[in-house]
């Protein structure tokens, strides 16, 4: 559905850091309910952009389907994944529930869990050789 950035791939750099911290986190609705659709699924996209921009986080990806919802961002290092899917899921909840009544129906808009997964510019393996070629130096 969305793709804002074209700097996937840049490192973020603050006074005290250079990182490169991307998050890919799947949420999905209570009971896999497929409520995000139509109006609902732009009202939410709105709802994500508008953190995104608050935050200073960089989006790469988002897809929202009618069941659950893909969320891909570079952020900075001071903010945790725990934080962010707190921050996303709350506020999406307090304005969608308030927005559409019908989503009052469910006892929750979200189940209390989620996955997230990090990614950066090298594999897993790339790191891990790379580490390891560095005590014969």
């Amino acid at each position: 559905m969305a793709k804002l950035s074209s700097q996937d791939y840049e490192y973020r750099r603050t006074e005290n850091s250079v990182s490169s911290i991307n998050y890919h986190f799947v949420f999905v609705p209570k009971r896999r309910k497929a409520v995000f659709v139509q109006d609902v699924a732009k009202r939410l996209q709105e709802i994500i952009f508008e953190l995104v921009q608050e935050h200073g986080w960089k989006m790469i990806a988002l897809e929202i389907m009618p069941d659950h919802l893909h969320f891909f961002i570079n952020a900075p290092t001071n903010e945790s994944p725990a934080d962010i899917a707190r921050w996303v899921k709350g506020r999406a909840s307090h304005h969608l529930r308030k927005e559409f009544p019908e989503l009052k129906k469910l006892p929750a808009l979200w189940t209390p869990t989620y996955f997230v997964a990090t990614t950066g510019h090298v594999s897993t393996e790339v790191v891990k050789k790379y580490i390891e070629s560095q005590k014969g130096k």
